[in-house]
């Protein structure tokens, strides 16, 4: 053999065995690399079903349910996503209380805690004893302006009056403050419930246009912006009676109503069905002359609680309700219900609009009796985020509340 022959038969050889280690590298490289990917990942996914980013964005991670974690069921529209959020807000958001104004007058201090204006009360006590309250603004996603409009009613205050108390408390924050002007108010919020504190700050635009309002009567028709505003529930505490629920078999009479008549829908719903034999409707409230707390124990014996709009969309007889584990039926229209954008209303309660009211009878009697069974059972599992506590207990009415203020967050600050 020459020795050319032989320099490229070894050349041949040199180039195989190269191109075979290449291949074998490139191989176990590649093996060695997912395994450690595998790894790493199924160990974050253990330990940290949630992440936050250094930016503060939630990273979610594959959801493990261990047995002593809360139920979170499919009345929720998104189950997991709200129990990665939920946990993301209780270690994370920070509210900033203004400290301004005289707690004497009409600041700080709502007047009870009891009757229609509870929810309100009960939201200023709970934000204050609460782990979401800093005092350091710096720290702040959200900044509360603590004004209670029902209190100044309570002192006889005409609206006219109301409307330039707000003003001028507003006023004196933005001169005294930074941190309006940031957002123009974007990330800011004040509570109000009932129609006293819409009419009193419906003369302040830029306060009703700019920051995140959480009032007890959200209807579209009246400016309420339901992506940036949040429907606070109205509910009338303490409850006379335990709450109810999971015992349909008690529940013998088709549908309850007492009321005074102050709105359209409650002067039809009286009219057309006020002596009807299967529906227990009733002209005015019912007399404590006729008994004990009759009023709330119609509520036990009932399948289905009309809930008619008052003198606004909203009604404390909702929360009522589901208090004692009749399902509510919504008949109103353009009211964003609490919590719409967490929890499905149609797994728990009959949403009807007002014009139904003329059908109302047929239309439960035609809801079968597995579905009644159904909406029975969820309205007791979702009595806890209908509940004010103090101080506030887990995905009570306070924690949802906050839920939803800490998914309205998200604001450029200049």
């Amino acid at each position: 053999m020459s020795a050319s022959k032989f320099q490229q038969q070894s050349m041949l050889t040199l180039r195989g065995s190269l191109l075979s280690l290449a291949i074998l590298t490139f191989v176990s490289l590649t093996y060695l690399s997912l395994n450690s990917l595998h790894s790493s990942f199924s160990s974050s996914a253990q330990s940290s079903p949630a992440a936050i980013s250094a930016s503060g964005k939630q990273i979610i991670q594959p959801l493990r349910r261990s047995d002593g974690d809360d139920e979170i069921t499919d009345l929720y529209h998104y189950p997991e996503v709200f129990k990665l959020n939920y946990a993301a807000m209780e270690e994370n958001f920070k509210v900033y209380i203004y400290p301004d104004g005289d707690p004497k007058t009409f600041y700080q201090t709502p007047r009870k805690l009891t009757g229609k204006y509870a929810s309100e009360g009960y939201f200023f006590q709970n934000i204050r004893e609460s782990k979401f309250r800093t005092e350091d603004p710096d720290q702040a996603h959200l900044f509360f302006i603590p004004i209670s409009c029902h209190k100044m009613r309570g002192k006889g205050t005409s609206y006219e009056n109301m409307t330039i108390i707000v003003q001028n408390y507003l006023d004196g924050l933005i001169a005294k403050y930074p941190y309006w002007n940031r957002t123009l108010g974007a990330d800011h919020f004040f509570v109000t419930c009932h129609d006293v504190g819409v009419r009193a700050t419906e003369g302040v635009p830029f306060l009703v246009k700019n920051a995140i309002r959480a009032v007890c009567s959200p209807s579209y028709d009246v400016g309420f912006i339901p992506h940036k505003d949040v429907a606070l529930p109205q509910i009338l505490q303490p409850f006379a009676l335990p709450a109810g629920g999971n015992d349909a078999e008690n529940r013998t009479t088709l549908g309850f109503w007492a009321g005074h008549r102050n709105s359209r829908i409650r002067v039809i719903l009286a009219r057309v069905w006020e002596n009807d034999t299967e529906l227990d409707i009733s002209n005015n409230r019912i007399s404590r002359a006729t008994g004990h707390l009759v009023y709330q124990k119609r509520f036990y014996k009932t399948k289905f609680c009309i809930c008619p709009g008052g003198s606004q969309v909203n009604s404390a007889r909702i929360t009522d309700s589901i208090h004692y584990g009749c399902v509510p039926v919504i008949l109103s229209n353009y009211y964003d219900l609490p919590f719409n954008d967490i929890i499905d209303w149609n797994k728990f309660a009959v949403v009807l609009k007002e014009k139904d009211v003329y059908q109302l009878k047929q239309i439960l009697k035609d809801i079968p009796h597995e579905k009644f069974l159904e909406l029975n059972k969820n309205v007791a599992k979702v009595q806890k985020h209908f509940q004010w506590n103090s101080p506030p207990v887990k995905y009570d009415a306070f924690h949802m509340v906050m839920y939803d203020l800490w998914l309205r967050r998200h604001v450029i600050r200049y």
